[in-house]
């Protein structure tokens, strides 16, 4: 079994304090909910990086527990670039990779 490390860029760690700061907003611990559910399906990502569909340019998507957003990926040898986490309302296309 091949052991993945984990890279997130900087522009997903902001998407991430963006919705985080936005449920918060909402009602106070939702904010916190949402990272658990991030976290976890990083793991899940980390374990079977291939699992989740490969969606556009080499760019595979995890769909986030309870939340409506995606998490956008690259597998490069034994490395995943996690290149953003946002809205699935969002078009890929309007933003730029890490």
């Amino acid at each position: 079994m091949t052991n993945y490390r984990i890279h997130v860029s900087n522009e997903a760690f902001l998407d991430l304090a963006q919705a985080f700061d936005w449920y918060e907003e909402q009602r106070s611990g939702l904010g916190s909910e949402l990272e658990l559910c991030v976290d976890a399906r990083i793991h899940a990502i980390a374990r079977n990086p291939f699992h989740y569909q490969e969606r556009y340019k080499q760019v595979h998507i995890a769909f986030v527990d309870r939340f409506p957003y995606g998490i956008h990926y690259l597998i490069e040898d034994n490395d995943i670039r996690i290149i953003g986490i946002f809205h699935m309302s969002r078009n890929p296309e309007n933003w730029n990779e890490a």
